[in-house]
C-alpha cells in the first residue's frame, strides 16, 4: 500500500534524525521527496538510501534562514515534480543558555532566526504551490518546550512557542484553501546529535519519558500527511507521555 503516492513532498532537516526518518517512510508511501537540509552530504545520502530502495527523491542544500535559498528550493521542487502536495517544517537548532549569560543574544538571534523565521519563509515559498493543488498539508515539527518551558531553554522554547502560533494562523489563513497546518511534537528522541555523556543523555534528561528512536515519530508523521483534505487543522499531535 502506497497512501502517498502521487503526492509530492518537502522535508526540511531531513539529512539526519526524525526529518531522515520522515523523508524515507514518505518516499515508501509512494511520495516524490525534496530532502534538504544545510548539509550537502547529508542530504545526499538521505536522497541515495530512498532511490536505491526503489523511490523518487532528491538532494537540497538550503539554509531555511534564507530567503532565496528556501524560494529556490520550492520552486526546484515543484520543477522536478510538477507540484507540491506536504511540507514538513523539522529544520531546526537547539543552541540555548540561561538568558543572562553573554553570548545568549547571538544564540538568541540563530535559534529564532532557524526555527521560527524559517519556518516562516518555507510556508510562505509553498503556500502558492499548495493552492494550484487545491488541497495540502503543512506540518511543523513542534516541542514539548514550545508549550511549557524551562530554564536555560529560553531562544528554543520562544522559537517553538512562536512556531505553534505561527501554526495556529497558518491554518486558519489557509482553511478555506483545503490546506490543513497541525504541529507535530515528537517528545524526547535520540539522534546523532545527542549528549554521548550519560549525564546529559536523553534519558537522563527526560527520565519518566518514553525514550525514541526518529523510526518512531514516523507513524505519526504518516497520519498527519493522509488525513482527508478537510480533515485535522490548527492542532497539536503530541507523542509525548505527559505534559510538564
Amino acid at each position: 500500500m502506497q497512501p502517498l503516492a502521487g503526492k509530492v513532498a518537502i522535508v526540511t532537516g531531513a539529512g539526519r534524525g526524525i526529518g531522515q526518518a520522515i523523508a524515507r517512510a514518505y518516499a515508501g508511501a509512494g511520495a516524490s521527496v525534496c530532502c534538504a537540509a544545510r548539509t550537502w552530504e547529508q542530504v545526499s545520502a538521505t536522497a541515495a538510501s530512498i532511490t536505491a530502495a526503489g523511490g523518487r527523491a532528491f538532494p537540497c542544500a538550503v539554509d531555511v534562514a534564507s530567503e532565496a535559498a528556501v524560494q529556490g528550493m520550492v520552486e526546484q521542487t515543484a520543477e522536478q515534480f510538477g507540484g507540491l502536495d506536504i511540507l514538513v517544517i523539522n529544520a531546526g537548532v537547539d543552541l540555548d543558555a540561561h538568558v543572562v549569560e553573554h553570548s545568549q543574544i547571538e544564540l538568541w538571534r540563530a535559534t529564532i532566526e532557524t526555527n521560527l523565521t524559517g519556518a516562516y519563509l518555507c510556508a510562505r515559498a509553498a503556500i502558492p504551490y499548495l493552492r494550484q493543488r487545491g488541497a495540502g498539508k503543512i506540518i511543523t515539527i513542534g516541542s514539548g518546550l514550545g508549550h511549557r518551558g524551562q530554564p536555560a531553554a529560553a531562544a528554543y522554547a520562544c522559537s517553538k512557542a512562536g512556531l505553534w502560533m505561527l501554526t495556529r494562523i497558518l491554518a486558519q489563513e489557509l482553511a478555506d484553501a483545503n490546506i490543513s497546518v497541525n504541529e507535530l511534537i515528537p517528545g524526547p528522541v535520540e539522534t546523532a546529535s545527542s549528549s554521548p555523556d550519560p549525564q546529559h543523555s536523553v534519558a537522563a534528561r527526560h527520565p519518566t519519558e518514553w525514550r525514541k528512536q526518529p523510526e518512531d515519530v514516523v507513524p505519526l508523521a504518516l497520519f498527519l500527511a493522509t488525513q482527508p483534505d478537510r480533515g485535522p487543522t490548527a492542532q497539536t499531535f503530541s507523542l509525548m507521555r505527559r505534559d510538564g
